[in-house]
């Protein structure tokens, strides 16, 4: 069968609410560890991964940090509007977006939007002892989402401002509000780069004495960055996967880690789907400069299907020769970071190229993650559920984590 003639259906099961795990447990590396080796599965905790990882492997995790996304205005009717920033559009690079002191736009959802039809929106607060005055003007529809135009005053950052009024936006099917404590509990202990709306939730079980017994047991680290977007969530609401459309993402990954990855001979063990993603893109990204030298930086997007329409001759470059070309045309551009987005949807008939070992936690039901999943296992992905389930798992973002090894 073709991949997209995929029926999501039969990636279905039954997740009972109770499984769902509303809040984390009190240590993060506490949580269970389910290990798939070569189709045998046992189980673990967490803080015991290290043992369960090859000496002199190299790991790659992602270090975005999920910022305050959801924005509350409330009209002189009284009706609360919800503003939850999707990407940036001016400026569109995040970095920037973030030191913003006066106006900047985002693309958005708007929640209650048929109470506001028009007029701006205005919500006074106090950052850094300065009396702040914020204004939202909506410019019109962009694709799916809405292109809000924000101003404000006070000199202070769109990042203070965000950090000041924002709430931090956990999933929506933990079916509870934001409390103190996500702000915490929803960020990895490596977050730094600011501009997710959905945490890399793989990451989440990792403490610094993991990370320390990582370092101690000869596994290098290296990091790269992918901007989660609300697309995560996004259930395939098609029969086939190949009606469904997958969000783009952004990600940015620096020269010396393509010069890691060719070091461990393109190979690498990947903390989360988010990382996968990045990785394999990178794959892609190579076979694009190998065909067209002078190719550029933002012609590198990978299209969803583009894995599955290459050809015959290019499928089978090895994963050594793609990184190659990519870090050389990095080199010839001086280039030290690599700027780009992809759109890639990774499904059974998926062949992986770089990741050969995953650390993820345990998905929804017919989503793409479970399908990126059911992938690198080969299609043995029942026998991992059924196992979980049977066994007390916590599933989904605050649930407990897998070692996945095909």
């Amino acid at each position: 069968m073709k991949t997209k003639d995929i029926h999501i259906s039969e990636y279905n099961y039954e997740l009972p609410d109770e499984r769902i795990a509303k809040f984390p447990i009190a240590e993060r590396d506490h949580s269970k560890l389910l290990v798939y080796d070569k189709g045998q599965v046992s189980e673990d905790i967490f803080y015991n991964l290290p043992n369960h990882l090859p000496q002199g492997a190299l790991m790659v995790y992602n270090n975005t940090k999920v910022i305050q996304a959801r924005l509350h205005f409330r009209k002189e009717t009284g009706a609360l509007i919800e503003i939850f920033l999707l990407e940036p559009a001016e400026p569109a690079d995040y970095e920037q977006m973030f030191q913003q002191t006066e106006h900047c736009s985002w693309l958005c959802l708007v929640g209650n939007q048929k109470k506001w039809k028009e007029g701006t929106l205005t919500r006074e607060l106090r950052v850094k002892n300065e009396e702040v005055r914020v204004s939202a003007t909506r410019r019109g529809e962009h694709g799916t989402s809405q292109w809000i135009d924000f101003e404000w005053s006070g000199g202070v950052s769109f990042a203070e401002i965000l950090d000041t009024m924002g709430e931090l936006p956990i999933p929506p099917y933990l079916n509870r509000e934001t409390q103190e404590s996500d702000k915490t509990t929803y960020q990895t202990v490596y977050s730094k780069i600011k501009g997710s709306v959905a945490a890399p939730t793989a990451g989440l079980h990792f403490t610094e004495r993991v990370l320390k017994d990582i370092d101690v047991h000869g596994i290098e680290r290296e990091e790269v960055t992918l901007h989660v977007g609300a697309g995560t969530f996004k259930p395939v609401k098609s029969a086939t996967i190949g009606e469904h459309s997958m969000h783009t993402e952004y990600i940015a990954v620096r020269r010396h880690t393509l010069e890691r990855l060719l070091a461990h001979e393109g190979h690498a063990i990947a903390v989360g789907t988010t990382s996968v993603r990045t990785l394999e893109t990178l794959y892609y990204m190579g076979l694009k400069v190998m065909q067209n030298a002078d190719i550029r930086e933002e012609e590198l997007h990978v299209n969803q299907w583009e894995p599955y329409d290459v050809g015959c001759t290019m499928s089978d470059v090895r994963s050594m020769e793609a990184l190659q070309a990519l870090y050389d045309w990095m080199v010839r551009n001086d280039l030290s970071v690599l700027h780009s987005s992809t759109q890639i949807i990774i499904a059974p008939g998926y062949t992986y190229h770089i990741v050969k070992m995953l650390i993820t936690n345990f998905h929804q039901p017919q989503s793409t993650l479970l399908l990126l999943v059911s992938a690198f296992v080969k299609g043995d992905w029942h026998k991992i559920y059924d196992y979980a389930l049977a066994h007390d798992f916590r599933f989904l973002s605050y649930g407990d984590s897998s070692l996945l090894i095909p």
